[in-house]
């Protein structure tokens, strides 16, 4: 995750807490001890794993200088400037010298 956009951990964190809120709303119906005492369990492992993610991100978010840049695009900036770099540097042909056939 260390070379994802912060932003990309809202699609995990708004999955688990849309799970684990559908869950919570299942329980209210469930008259069953055993049941209930599972779903808790579930929606806790759901909020941690959603706070873990979180945190990730925003310790990320705080070592990264840039803020939300992303790594990918710099990464293809400098693959540019790497081959513009190794590239001769060509003559354009004049207007003249194109032969049409």
């Amino acid at each position: 995750m260390s070379r994802c956009c912060p932003l990309m951990v809202i699609v995990p964190i708004s999955l688990f807490l849309t799970l684990s809120f559908f869950i919570l709303f299942a329980l209210r119906k469930v008259t069953e001890k055993g049941l209930k005492i599972f779903g808790y369990v579930a929606v806790s492992f759901l909020l941690l794993a959603a706070l873990v993610i979180l945190s990730s991100a925003v310790s990320n978010f705080t070592q990264n200088s840039g803020g939300l840049r992303c790594m990918m695009p710099q990464k293809m900036k400098m693959c540019g400037m790497m081959q513009k770099k190794n590239m001769p540097d060509m003559a354009m042909p004049e207007k003249g010298t194109l032969s049409k056939e």
